[in-house]
């Protein structure tokens, strides 16, 4: 994988995030919520949208529209969809992740040491 292709750690949430949400039902406000109720930690709106940018000018995701709400003034949704190209990113990355993981003994000692 180019040197380049490498994804930060926001990205791989944020690209985890689309991938569980599926088609159709990941736009910003949902991958945001997403992200927050699995890693416990707010997330600016601004940061999502920013790194799907990124991620769109990788060509690891791709955009299309929704109908509108069937609202007065209801708005179409910007839905997210991974590329090709994302999942096997995505899948590298998780991958690299968990092979640099793998045999460490990562939750706290318990007991009254240090």
């Amino acid at each position: 994988m180019p040197k380049g292709d490498h994804l930060a750690e926001f990205e791989v949430y944020v690209m985890l995030a689309v991938a569980r949400l599926g088609d159709g039902e990941a736009y910003g406000v949902t991958i945001r919520q997403e992200i927050e109720s699995r890693t416990g930690r707010p997330v600016a709106i601004g940061a999502v949208y920013a790194t799907l940018g990124r991620l769109h000018d990788k060509k690891f995701v791709s955009f299309s529209y929704s109908d509108p709400e069937p609202v007065p003034g209801g708005r179409a949704r910007k839905l997210v969809t991974l590329s090709k190209l994302g999942r096997r990113a995505l899948a590298h990355s998780v991958t690299s992740i968990a092979r640099m993981a793998e045999g460490l003994s990562l939750l706290p000692a318990t007991g009254g040491g240090k």
